[in-house]
């Protein structure tokens, strides 16, 4: 079998669409008929000496595969995990390859850069021997589910924020609000409009007790570490960006806690479901996922799958900001939509912005337009092949997808291509992961609800 050999489901509009999965399944076949090759250990350390460990086999020498699978397999690890310390445990051409690839001018210094940003010191790639990896030592938090008082939630995207409020679990209040971010200087505006719509929430409590948040990017300790909703903030003025949650906690003298949008999406499918061990993936401006394991915990992973690899195709579009090709952002996102206008046929004004250029395809996909039920087919089996690239790295038994680009019936149209690569593909997959959609009102608001439940009120 070649690298992609075995691929049974095109995607319609995507014919050069290389799944990762099946690149590693072929690679992992192709060590496996060599003799079962040499052991790679790598383990990335982040905050307080947390460490994420993970075990595959490879072939000696560091041939071209090898060292291509080596370079994609760190790049998942690390937005999945995070981390600021990466230690290559295994042949030396790969850890050279790692460490030339991770330094200043190399092809992942975009990569280095931003962790190091978001645990505020550079990366270092080391070099070891398979058994001289540091054990795994994770932290596993239970997050969430607090339902009680009157609470504020809200949901930060790049085109809208959402803001909701909650009485004993019951919304009484939800909105969405417009928004341009990513273009804005001035963290004063970031601030200036969540204020307006956490007071436009309050008024409709007779008070409020709490106030949880749900934001695009790495939030630590209710921090904006990174994110792409202050990347035009100065460095000189990102400590404001960057500390406007502790500020609003300050002035509303309530709980405050903020997540990111991934882990609030685990959460409120884990909510929802009454389930844990959940997977969630919101396609949004971009691809937001967090993840609840099977005990309920979240384990303080990034979870950033915009910027993890899931498709191989060298020629692939390149996503704006990392500059790398075949990441999420472009496969589950308004993005995504976006990038198979051409190929589906459907032309926008130049100046449309991306919410708008989904809502064009949604009003044809009512309209029972076949070009816009093939942009969705192609983002189904985009994500079947996704889902099983996800179930190597993440246990779960529950993958709630939600988000803009899921409402209407290209939702379901998503959902059942889906699950046809999967139960086609992967039976072993489709038989112990579920794959779930929310109903409409979930959809929309369900991100800011469950980001309400953050907070425990002490009394």
């Amino acid at each position: 079998m070649g690298e992609f050999g075995g691929m049974r489901f095109s995607a319609p509009l995507d014919p050069g669409f290389k799944p990762a999965v099946l690149f590693d399944r072929g690679y992992a076949g192709r060590v496996k008929a060599s003799g079962g090759g040499v052991p790679l250990v790598i383990g990335l350390e982040r905050e307080g000496g947390l460490v994420s460990r993970h075990e595959v086999r490879v072939l000696a020498g560091g041939d071209a595969e090898t060292l291509r699978y080596a370079e994609r397999l760190v790049k998942f690890l690390l937005w999945a995990r995070g981390g600021w310390r990466i230690y290559v445990g295994g042949p030396g051409e790969i850890g050279a390859h790692l460490r030339s690839a991770y330094g200043p001018g190399g092809v992942r210094a975009f990569d280095a850069g931003l962790m190091a940003k978001v645990y505020e010191r550079p990366v270092e790639v080391g070099v070891w021997g398979a058994g001289d990896v540091p054990a795994a030592r994770e932290a596993a938090q239970e997050v969430g589910g607090h339902l009680d008082g009157f609470r504020i939630g809200f949901d930060l995207g790049a085109s809208d924020y959402k803001v909701a409020a909650v009485r004993a679990g019951e919304v009484v209040f939800s909105e969405e609000f417009p928004w341009n971010p990513r273009v804005e200087a001035d963290p004063e505006y970031h601030y200036g409009h969540l204020s307006k719509g956490l007071k436009a929430a309050a008024a409709h409590l007779p008070r409020v007790d709490a106030i949880g948040g749900s934001s695009a990017g790495v939030i630590v300790g209710n921090k904006i570490m990174v994110a792409s909703l202050v990347r035009s903030v100065p460095p000189e003025k990102f400590d404001a960006a960057k500390n406007m949650f502790l500020r609003l906690r300050e002035e509303w003298r309530v709980p405050l806690e903020v997540a990111n949008d991934g882990d609030v999406t685990a959460l409120a499918g884990a909510m929802s479901l009454d389930e844990d061990g959940v997977l969630g993936v919101a396609m949004g401006s971009s691809e937001a996922a967090g993840f609840i394991d099977r005990q309920g915990h979240i384990l303080g992973w990034l979870n950033e799958l915009a910027f993890a690899p899931i498709d191989y195709n060298g020629e692939a579009p390149a996503e704006e900001w990392s500059g790398d090709r075949g990441v999420g952002a472009l496969y589950f996102s308004q993005q995504a939509v976006n990038k198979l206008l051409p190929a589906a046929g459907v032309t926008v004004p130049a100046e449309m912005g991306l919410p708008e250029r989904l809502k064009e395809v949604q009003g044809l996909m009512a309209k029972g337009d076949p070009r816009a039920a093939k942009i969705y087919e192609t983002i189904g089996v985009y994500l079947g092949y996704g889902v099983a690239h996800y179930a190597d790295f993440y246990d779960f038994r529950h993958m709630l997808i939600l988000g803009r680009v899921t409402t209407g019936e290209g939702g379901n149209i998503i959902l059942a291509k889906a699950k046809a690569v999967l139960a086609g593909e992967f039976p072993e997959v489709a038989e112990r992961i579920a794959l779930h959609l929310p109903d409409e009102k979930s959809r929309r608001v369900g991100q800011a609800v469950a980001a309400a439940s953050l907070p425990e009120i002490r009394r």
